[in-house]
């Protein structure tokens, strides 16, 4: 129910895009040469692919393995810790090269205030930005809960794959947010 309410809260984000980018096109042909699009699509794949960590941590989660068993650099013997912390890593530096955007984008002068399309860009980035921050949060929840149980059993795989679900939404949201203000300019 609760990643329905926040499907909506995205989609009013997108309506608002779609209808200030109809009133005002030249704003967007001016504006869209800003962006940097090899750079974003490069965020893009990171953040993509930290949906497979994560589906990996969930793999071992429902197996009932909470840490690597053998060597460090055998991926295959992974633990959920180890696929999470993977997982928080590709995210964190996802939410970094945002905000190296932004920066970018700034001393560009493109700013939230400066136009519609400045405007629209940091809120729909910007919130989703801030729901990265919240899964990342949620790992970390995770994986503290995790560490601190006695057994790792059911209880705690299920809050993985809970966790998941949330981190796959964004994931998603992201490629329709990323198609939409990086591809379709």
């Amino acid at each position: 129910m609760w990643l329905s309410s926040e499907l909506m809260f995205f989609a009013g984000l997108f309506a608002m895009y779609f209808t200030l980018r109809a009133q005002v096109p030249e704003e967007w042909a001016e504006q869209t040469e800003l962006l940097n699009v090899p750079f974003a699509l490069a965020n893009t794949t990171i953040l993509v692919l930290s949906s497979f960590t994560a589906q990996a941590g969930v793999f071992a989660a429902e197996r009932y393995q909470r840490r690597r068993e053998g060597s460090f650099w055998n991926i295959r013997g992974w633990g959920m810790h180890e696929w999470f912390v993977l997982t928080f890593i590709m995210g964190s530096v996802f939410v970094a090269g945002q905000v190296y955007e932004y920066a970018l984008l700034v001393s560009e002068g493109l700013t939230i205030s400066s136009s519609p399309y400045g405007s629209v860009f940091y809120l729909t980035t910007g919130f989703h930005g801030l729901h990265v921050v919240g899964g990342l949060i949620a790992m970390l929840f995770v994986l503290g809960r995790s560490f601190a149980a006695k057994k790792f059993g059911t209880h705690e795989a299920t809050t993985t794959i809970v966790v998941s679900y949330y981190w796959h939404f964004v994931d998603v949201v992201w490629i329709a947010l990323f198609a939409v203000i990086y591809l379709v300019q």
